[in-house]
């Protein structure tokens, strides 16, 4: 079920069903390629999955037209509990960035068109974090409410991508050395084979999975242990490889699959998603080894930025990454 209802010379449209949601995947993706912030988290492969997965509270999609064309889109949904009731962004948590996607110079019209609609909905904060620098969602002001805004919400490690396949102009010389004795260490064990996942992504997600809980085993078992986690990745990949975005490697050594690399590309940016490696190797760094070759590829494929996403790991700075923060922003509506 949607409601419709008119904002100036455009129609802003509630959608409450997944059915409906669903329904307007081919506009989402136009409006997707369009906005010029937009990255993998904001695109119907990964977050109608997410949303069939999960599935956490009750829908409330704000999709604003003009005319036949999808201009803007605030996939919400409603958590109702003891302490009230918060209007969340689709994706949350596993998606390390969010906003509100809009059709390139309609972005205040789009603004002044959610932040009406979002009123109509039955809620007492609205909390959107993870928005990127320049985000939609920042500039939005909504009536009757108290603003918050935290600049330093999440540090994303971003490394700046020059040069050529070689690291040199862009990898800092002492990790590149240690990349070096990783391989040499591998080969000592074996045959050293790196291949890509898109013609078996289920099998992938087997390895991803298992790898990534022998990282993490005695620490809680990592993101994966999920079932509906792992549901969600595979309901998503697939769709992820159908339409460009997925980057996904396995390494072997001496025949034996001991890590794993989940990652997007998109326009100029690389982003580093999720990672495995079996613990007995970590002599021979698998981890770092399929890092490496995914910032090669992004150079390859002419990427300017190779995002290692939210998280302050050390591991991330050896590679020469510099922070990027996110912001997050709650409105708490006020009681009279």
């Amino acid at each position: 079920m949607a409601r419709s209802r008119r904002v100036n010379s455009s129609r802003t449209e509630i959608i409450r069903d997944q059915d409906s949601f669903e329904s307007i995947e081919s506009d989402w993706w136009r409006l997707w390629s369009q906005s010029a912030s937009a990255t993998p988290f904001q695109s119907p492969a990964w977050l109608l999955p997410w949303w069939r997965a999960f599935t956490p509270g009750d829908l409330a999609v704000i999709a604003v037209w003009s005319g036949n064309d999808l201009i803007g889109l605030a996939p919400l949904y409603v958590e109702r509990d003891a302490g009230g009731s918060r209007l969340l962004p689709v994706g949350i948590s596993l998606s390390d960035y969010l906003d509100i996607l809009c059709a390139p110079g309609a972005e205040t019209h789009v603004g002044t068109a959610i932040a009406e609609a979002v009123l109509s909905l039955d809620w007492s904060q609205w909390i959107l974090p993870d928005l990127p620098a320049g985000s939609t969602a920042s500039a939005m002001a909504i009536a009757g409410t108290r603003e918050e805004q935290h600049a330093g919400h999440a540090a994303c490690p971003i490394l700046a991508l020059a040069g050529d396949e070689t690291l040199a102009g862009s990898v800092p010389s002492r990790r590149r050395r240690q990349l070096r004795r990783a391989h040499n260490a591998a080969l000592r064990r074996g045959r050293v084979e790196i291949a890509p996942a898109q013609t078996d992504p289920e099998l992938f997600l087997y390895e991803l999975t298992r790898l990534h809980g022998a990282r993490w085993a005695g620490h809680g078992g990592g993101v994966l242990a999920d079932s509906a986690a792992v549901g969600f990745h595979r309901d998503a990949l697939p769709r992820l490889y159908a339409n460009g975005l997925a980057r996904c490697w396995t390494i072997k050594i001496d025949n034996a699959v001991v890590g794993a690399y989940y990652g997007f590309h998109h326009r100029s940016r690389a982003y580093a998603y999720l990672g495995g490696f079996d613990p007995s190797y970590a002599e021979e760094s698998p981890g770092a080894i399929l890092i490496g070759n995914a910032i090669t590829e992004a150079i390859r494929e002419g990427g300017g930025e190779f995002d290692f996403l939210r998280g302050r790991e050390e591991y991330k700075y050896s590679w020469g990454a510099l922070d990027r923060w996110t912001m997050q922003k709650i409105w708490t509506r006020q009681t009279p």
